[in-house]
């Protein structure tokens, strides 16, 4: 039997013994209420107190009934109840350790501050890359939404010790998209100091906050309706174009991916073209562009581009090629 049936069965059984207490002193022996209801409380407990008023022989047959089937039913409906709470307190501290741990054990990770609509969204995609992270969310309705592959924290995460508690020291990434640009400039400020090497992703919900995010310690910034404005231009305007980025990034064509891979110094591909890397013709994945190290970018480059340690190639293609795409850019 579950914790929560066995407590409301108990508090049951506990209200059925007190009531037919209750009823029966008053029928039989015409107390008051309240000396009825002490009288069933005195009897269930079994203190063994002085009798209220003096009672009939019905009355006193009525309490040995009483006495033999209220005991023991109260001792389990008192158990049930002491053992719930019990229950619960031990499986809220061992499960709050149980968390504890995971987060310990959590490496290059990435670290969502909210979990509203955008936060949602932003954690789908990263079950969907198996990548590892963990949420920062105040609001307890929203914790409880959480899926059970979601390392959830209810706590806030403009607070240094909710960072500190969910590894920022170890993490790889941040993203705040909290619901005020003011907590996330918070976020970011706290972010950059703890983990002066973090990569930092914040949301900016009104014009001029992008600045400010940036001057505090930003990566980058997105702005959802700006993006989401240029989108629905390009719908009315590019509807093809639209449809293109939509079947590339939206995750919904499985088969068909972007994907940006950084190439490792010792890399089977460092100072090979693109034509002597095979990548198009073996593999079918096309190079949309090439960011060099220097931070500059390359798009649309030639089968002549050499590739360069430390580059990072943007490679649009199927799932499958893709992974071996990320082994070959790996030090041979």
């Amino acid at each position: 039997m579950s914790g929560k049936r066995q407590f409301v069965i108990s508090i049951l059984i506990l209200i059925i013994l007190f009531s037919l207490g209750i009823t029966g002193y008053s029928l039989i022996e015409g107390w008051s209420f309240f000396d009825s209801l002490y009288m069933t409380v005195i009897t269930l407990a079994t203190i063994g107190f002085q009798e209220v008023h003096p009672m009939t022989q019905s009355g006193r047959a009525f309490t040995i009934v009483l006495i033999l089937f209220g005991v023991s039913a109260v001792g389990y409906a008192v158990k049930g109840v002491i053992g719930t709470i019990i229950e619960g307190e031990v499986r809220e501290v061992f499960g709050r350790r149980r968390l504890e741990k995971r987060i310990s054990q959590l490496k290059n990770h990435y670290i969502i501050c909210g979990f509203g609509r955008m936060g949602q969204i932003v954690c789908r995609e990263l079950l969907n890359k198996k990548k590892h992270f963990v949420v920062l969310e105040k609001e307890p309705e929203k914790v409880a939404k959480a899926e059970k592959d979601i390392i959830v924290v209810n706590a806030d995460a403009t607070e240094d010790e909710s960072l500190i508690g969910v590894g920022i020291k170890n993490a790889k990434g941040l993203i705040a998209v909290l619901s005020s640009d003011a907590e996330n400039l918070y976020v970011v400020m706290s972010a950059r100091v703890l983990n002066p090497k973090l990569t930092i992703i914040a949301r900016a919900l009104t014009e001029g906050a992008e600045q400010k995010l940036m001057r505090a310690g930003a990566t980058r910034v997105i702005s959802p309706y700006h993006i989401g404005g240029i989108r629905i231009a390009y719908a009315v305007l590019k509807p093809n174009v639209d449809d293109f980025i939509e079947f590339a990034t939206s995750g919904k064509n499985l088969d068909l991916q972007i994907e940006e891979l950084l190439v490792q110094p010792g890399s089977k591909l460092s100072g090979l073209t693109l034509a002597e890397s095979k990548i198009r013709s073996d593999m079918g994945i096309m190079i949309v562009a090439i960011k060099r190290a220097s931070g500059s970018m390359v798009f649309n480059p030639s089968f002549n581009s050499i590739i360069e340690d430390g580059d990072t190639l943007i490679a649009l293609g199927e799932t499958r090629h893709l992974m071996e795409l990320e082994k070959i850019v790996q030090p041979y």
